[in-house]
């Protein structure tokens, strides 16, 4: 048996909702951000089209949330990782590279996002990249990686080579790191 909904409809609204996040990620990853309609996404839930626009007011919002939704799993599949200090950056690029193949489709939103003028948009991407930037350095200077602005720079370039190699599907791009 399934939740039971309050009297407001809360758990449902919000399973709805995330329902209606996952197929966007899927929809916006397939079409692109100017090509995909809401219409499809309603469509892949099984929806009215009016009814997406009672949780999201433009499809910029909506994209804006599914990336927001992106760059928080990023930061879960990071905080995630237990490892010692040495083994500290292989193993989050591991999770990363997990994600990447469980979630492909959010770092095509991802890549996207990097070129769409909607301020909404724009607004999201820099935050994420923030969170997840500083998410990273924490880690490094817990972990007492030496110069760890310097290696999360590093981290975090060869993060965008992984989604352009993964986005063209040219796995001879993916960076190379030293053996240990």
């Amino acid at each position: 048996m399934g939740k039971m909904k309050s009297k407001t409809g809360e758990p449902a609204a919000a399973n709805r909702r995330e329902e209606i996040l996952e197929a966007a990620v899927a929809v916006f990853a397939e079409h692109g951000y100017y090509s995909a309609t809401t219409a499809q996404v309603a469509e892949r839930v099984g929806i009215s089209q009016p009814y997406v626009f009672k949780f999201f007011k433009t499809k910029a919002e909506l994209f804006a949330s599914a990336l927001k939704l992106a760059f928080e799993r990023v930061v879960r599949a990071f905080s995630g990782v237990d490892a010692s200090s040495d083994g500290l950056e292989q193993a989050m690029i591991q999770a990363y590279e997990e994600l990447m193949r469980t979630h492909h489709h959010e770092i095509v939103l991802q890549m996207q996002a990097m070129v769409i003028k909607e301020e909404p948009i724009r607004q999201v991407m820099r935050e994420g990249m923030h969170q997840v930037t500083a998410y990273v350095e924490a880690r490094f200077r817990e972990a007492g990686i030496p110069q760890p602005e310097v290696a999360v720079s590093i981290f975090m370039a060869n993060g965008m080579l992984c989604n352009i190699s993964a986005v063209l599907e040219m796995p001879e791009l993916k960076p190379k790191h030293p053996e240990r």
